[in-house]
């Protein structure tokens, strides 16, 4: 049965963290780089000193603990999860975040979802929204073992939510999240009302080129071309993720530079990092990660799914399937493979936002919740 949940962080504990700050050995940096190699060496430095003699974790953690989050044990996982109920008759929904972040990523959005009517939308479009951390992210304990892929992930979420007595639901994700929709869709769709992605993954396409659309084909290239130049961080979570987590295990500056550096290059800020997180917000993610010790298992899910057979990555979603594609995320797929992969009947592409669209812009993302799953309302 789920248990409240309430984080407590001792002052043992901040500390060390602010004593491993002071500390860092910093590397050199070649003449006006900025962000071209990675992380601007200049900017992180400026980061980690806020981080240690500015930055109030107790306030931030106050606020997280105002969340209504509990934990529960699942098929051997010890899972965390926010579950905020409307005060009406409502739409059961369950989020699924990504990497490199949390249930964080919806913090901003669930007061919204929960409570339209008083953040300027019509309060026949609550839901009862279920955040879970994936095992090993967040709160969620670190599985001893393999980790689980987002097929397994599905499995999980559907569990959850027969716990907490939902039997039909929506699906909605980004990133990984996206995937374990995807999985939920197709593996429990009696379940499932509808689901709503940010994008359709990485594509994996084993047949004849000569048979997709000349956009399904540049887009295929397009996302081959991005995993050239961007894909390093993702080639090393999936082959060699433990000499990685080593470094970002024990030093907290090494671990801000390998999150920040995603969050500025995936979100819609135009360079400026903090044109969408405020440093608060950033360091509020980065916290939860060094807290919780999860950068490890975080990065093993791509090992996990790197192995998941071709054969599931080729089945289509029937459950009805909603798209919101906004304009600085990774690699944005064109209609006709979307209608391949998925029974699309809605595709909209919002003004502004990115990878991070929940957190960086909550209004637009819960309208594009509201929007879609208006029709398939009980």
């Amino acid at each position: 049965m789920p248990e409240p949940f309430v984080a407590r962080t001792g002052a043992d504990v901040l500390d060390d963290l602010r004593r491993r700050l002071r500390a860092t050995r910093w590397p050199d940096a070649p003449e006006d780089a900025g962000w071209s190699e990675g992380t601007d060496v200049a900017y992180l430095r400026d980061l980690v000193a806020y981080w240690a003699d500015g930055f109030d974790w107790p306030a931030q953690e106050a606020a997280l603990n105002r969340l209504p989050r509990y934990t529960t044990d699942i098929a051997g996982h010890h899972v965390h999860f926010v579950h905020a109920r409307a005060d009406t008759p409502a739409l059961p929904i369950v989020l699924s975040h990504g990497w490199p972040d949390s249930f964080w990523r919806y913090t901003k959005v669930i007061p919204l979802l929960t409570d339209p009517g008083a953040h300027g939308g019509d309060p026949a479009d609550a839901f009862d929204v279920v955040v879970p951390d994936m095992p090993g992210y967040g709160y969620s304990a670190r599985p001893t073992g393999t980790a689980p892929d987002t097929v397994a992930v599905a499995g999980l979420w559907a569990r959850l939510m027969s716990d907490l007595g939902y039997d039909r639901f929506g699906a909605a994700g980004g990133d990984i999240g996206s995937g374990v929709s995807r999985y939920l869709a197709l593996d429990h769709p009696d379940r499932v009302v509808a689901v709503h992605r940010m994008d359709a993954g990485l594509p994996v396409y084993v047949g004849d080129r000569a048979d997709l659309a000349p956009e399904e084909r540049d887009f295929l290239d397009g996302a081959m071309a991005w995993g050239m130049t961007e894909g390093a961080y993702a080639a090393m979570h999936r082959t060699r993720p433990q000499t990685a987590a080593v470094g970002l295990t024990d030093s907290p500056a090494g671990l801000a530079a390998w999150i920040v550096e995603k969050l500025r290059a995936w979100s819609d800020c135009g360079g400026d990092v903090e044109r969408a997180f405020s440093r608060d917000e950033i360091l509020t993610n980065v916290t939860i990660y060094w807290l919780t010790g999860t950068i490890g298992s975080a990065m093993r899910m791509y090992r996990a799914n790197g192995a998941i057979p071709a054969a599931q990555h080729a089945r289509r979603v029937e459950v009805p399937s909603g798209f919101s594609l906004f304009p600085a995320d990774l690699v944005r797929p064109p209609r006709a493979w979307l209608d391949r992969v998925a029974n699309t009947v809605r595709v909209t592409e919002p003004a502004r936002g990115g990878h991070f669209a929940p957190f960086e812009e909550p209004q637009v993302y819960a309208e594009e919740l509201r929007a879609f799953f208006r029709p398939v309302r009980p």
